[in-house]
């Protein structure tokens, strides 16, 4: 039997409530699984539900698997009747049973990331789409967006008139889903949108599983899409037993799908909904609770609430502002290092929390170098990320062609359409004479199986030799951004315009920092001295596995986490906020970097510190920022600098005129410091040379051009130089001028 004494009066409210739509505000470190899995077992124990008309819902394998296991303790015998599952394993579940009923076996297969990536990497040569400009990973990205709004392709047809990308995205889409059917296949979207369309479809089908499920419980409510919400609005309708937990200042994911209105409109979408706010917190200190209420208090978008607990109030929200990035990653090395010889904290109980991933480069390098273990929790150590890996490779083939790894990694990057079969005839080559990998590619006109590949190879080491001729004279950063120009890597992944891009330029531009910082602070910068030292920290896979390890993470890994000893790092105006969501359109966006802060503020229990720089280096130029606004929302009382000089004062409520002459010289002060569109393609209407004009271009000398192809975001030009031989590029990145 469950001891429902336990719980605390909100929490018992919310066990007891059991009939009619329920929302549950259950705020960060509130104990909201302890009260649905309690809820289950009343539903069991004091009302007499079935179990098997009881579904739980949750959005991962994880939480499933420590909700069915909560559950089995609290219920004991017959518990294994309770459905508990995510969203994905449900659906899975029921069309395993009726999908015949949309046409499909119910043998399908489901398709994961790579399987899509095929059927979509085929869709796009049977198209005769130039995957140059229009990414693989763009079309399923939005054809994913689609998915979660239960938009299919007839429909999206109909909003598409006029837009030639959104055009081509809809003919994409056709064919992508037409394929999946063919191969009797569904990808995670699909699993969704067909258990929804079945309901829509099958009224037998539909009334079955209401009669099924008569309680169900959703947690994480406010991750919710658009399709899942559906899903589970069709499920409830018979019985209107839907209990929903979340909380919307916790909601993160809307790069993902997620709809926050979800959450914030329950009481719309169910008027005889209930209402329930958990507010006590069993996780943090009162001082970390009152500021992380302090930040989030100036959302608009947000049901009112405040945490609170019977913990102690605790330390003070410790602020440190650093002259630069690197004494601030110093300053959180060294402040661990402390409080561990102090015995205030061990390294497990430490956890640096920043905004994006290209940010744990620097901690990563101080902790290794001070000797602290770590972990990188939701990312991979930054050294080996591919484009980072991508673009060394290329250095190391620059500094030493004989690196036959580097040589092999880079060959069909971006793509040349060299075959496996003939680099492993080139690979023969080179045993066969003792030579390097590299060596037989400048020999590859003599390798007589290779026939036309040989045509291909040889760009390849033109574009090799012409980088290795640079080298001479360029300086580290200089040669790498020639690499990036002359490849079109940077292009490429702007044009893919997913998150995951984004995240990758943002990589990329922390390795042209780091080769900037290694320059500045080197007597005699070279090659191989840059490569020498990246090598030293880049083996940091090579660390011995240790529990007892500091955690590095991104906010949006960090939530449902939390540590005794919490680093809130970067806070500052244009890194977190990100200008990006400071300069939208959309005030939601600036509102959901508030949320993340306040996830970040709420992993923390005993101890908070949030630290800032004055400068840092972005894409190899020292920029500098002023504080955040997320920081100077925190109430003034609860914060200790430390013997610095931070100035965190309350803003004032009243928002100041966009107008105004102040708020003017801001926005060009920002402007200067950051134009996104200085790094994207920029089309023009109209190029001042065609196909025979001899042209001129920075790097490579004159040229004549061979080939203009109107790619749409941008021209792409194939010249023949006279000395780098024939080069293809973005009009936009070359700037070729006509001689």
């Amino acid at each position: 039997m469950s001891n429902y004494d336990t719980l605390n009066e909100c929490q018992k409210q919310a066990v007891f409530h059991t009939d009619g739509p329920l929302l549950l505000l259950a705020g960060a470190g509130s104990g909201k699984t302890r009260v649905l899995t309690h809820r289950i077992a009343y539903l069991i124990e004091e009302k007499e539900v079935n179990p098997w008309n009881i579904l739980a819902i949750t959005f991962t394998n994880k939480a499933a698997g420590e909700m069915r296991e909560r559950v089995d303790q609290l219920v004991g015998y017959g518990s294994d009747g309770v459905w508990v599952s995510t969203f994905h394993s449900m659906c899975v579940r029921i069309l395993r049973r009726f999908a015949d009923r949309l046409g499909y076996g119910t043998n399908f297969t489901i398709y994961d990331g790579d399987d899509q990536k095929t059927v979509m990497k085929d869709i796009c040569k049977r198209l005769e789409i130039d995957t140059k400009v229009y990414k693989e990973k763009m079309f399923l990205s939005a054809i994913s967006h689609q998915k979660d709004e239960l938009i299919g392709p007839t429909e999206y047809e109909t909003q598409v008139f006029g837009d030639f990308t959104k055009r081509k995205i809809c003919d994409v889409y056709k064919e992508y889903q037409a394929a999946l059917k063919r191969n009797n296949a569904m990808d995670f979207d699909d699993l969704i949108v067909k258990t929804v369309e079945l309901f829509r479809t099958c009224p037998d089908v539909l009334e079955y599983y209401q009669d099924r499920f008569r309680y169900i419980m959703v947690d994480e409510y406010q991750d919710t899409n658009s399709a899942q919400f559906k899903l589970v609005s069709i499920l409830a309708e018979k019985y209107r037993n839907l209990c929903v937990v979340g909380d919307d200042d916790q909601s993160i994911y809307k790069f993902r799908g997620a709809n926050i209105g979800n959450i914030l409109n329950f009481e719309k979408d169910f008027e005889d909904a209930t209402v329930i706010k958990l507010e006590q917190n069993y996780r943090s200190t009162q001082n970390i609770l009152d500021a992380a209420n302090g930040v989030i208090s100036h959302n608009i978008g947000r049901k009112e609430k405040a945490l609170w607990t019977e913990n102690e109030r605790g330390d003070q929200i410790t602020v440190r502002q650093c002259m630069t990035s690197f004494e601030e990653a110093d300053y959180v090395t060294e402040d661990i290092h402390r409080r561990k010889n102090k015995g205030e904290f061990d390294y497990k109980d430490c956890a640096i929390l920043y905004r994006t991933n290209a940010q744990s480069r620097l901690f990563e390098e101080k902790l290794l170098m001070a000797n602290i273990p770590y972990k990188l929790v939701g990312g991979i150590n930054f050294y080996a990320r591919k484009e980072i890996k991508d673009l060394l490779c290329y250095l190391k083939t620059v500094d030493n062609a004989r690196d036959d790894l580097a040589v092999r990694r880079i060959i069909n990057i971006p793509k040349r359409g060299i075959g496996a079969a003939s680099l492993a005839k080139v690979q023969n080559y080179a045993v066969d004479r003792e030579i390097s990998f590299y060596a037989a590619l400048q020999d590859a006109k003599n390798i007589v199986s290779l026939g036309r590949a040989a045509a291909k190879i040889e760009p390849f080491v033109t574009f090799i030799q012409t980088l290795r001729s640079q080298a001479e004279f360029y300086s580290v950063h200089e040669l790498l951004q020639s690499i990036i120009d002359m490849t079109g890597y940077v292009a490429e992944l702007q044009a893919e315009g997913t998150d995951e891009a984004k995240a990758r330029i943002e990589n990329i531009d922390e390795l042209i920092s780091k080769i900037v910082t290694y320059e500045e602070s080197t007597k005699e910068p070279s090659l191989s001295g840059f490569l020498e030292e990246v090598a030293l920290v880049a083996d940091l896979d090579e660390q011995e596995e240790d529990a007892n390890h500091v955690v590095l993470m991104t906010l949006h890994s960090a939530k449902g986490l939390e540590f005794p000893n919490v680093y809130l790092t970067g806070l500052e105006e244009g890194v977190f906020p990100g200008y990006a969501s400071i300069n939208a359109d959309d005030p939601d966006e600036l509102e959901e970097e508030r949320r993340l802060c306040y996830v970040g503020i709420t992993r923390a229990m005993k101890h908070l510190t949030i630290t800032c720089a004055k400068q840092r280096m972005m894409r190899g130029e020292t920029q500098y920022y002023p504080i955040s606004r997320f920081l100077r929302e925190i109430p003034i009382r609860l914060v200790q600098t430390g013997g610095e000089h931070v100035k965190v004062e309350q803003p004032v409520k009243k928002k100041p005129d966009p107008h105004s002459p102040y708020m003017q010289a801001r926005k060009a002060f920002q402007t200067k410091a950051f134009d996104p569109d200085q790094f994207r393609v920029k089309k023009a209407d109209s190029l001042d040379y065609g196909v025979g004009d001899q042209v001129r271009h920075i790097k490579f000398g004159v040229g004549t051009v061979e080939n203009i192809i109107d790619g749409g975001k941008d021209y792409e030009v194939t010249v023949n130089f006279e000395k780098a031989g024939v080069k293809k590029m973005f009009a936009a990145f070359a700037k070729l001028k006509k001689v």
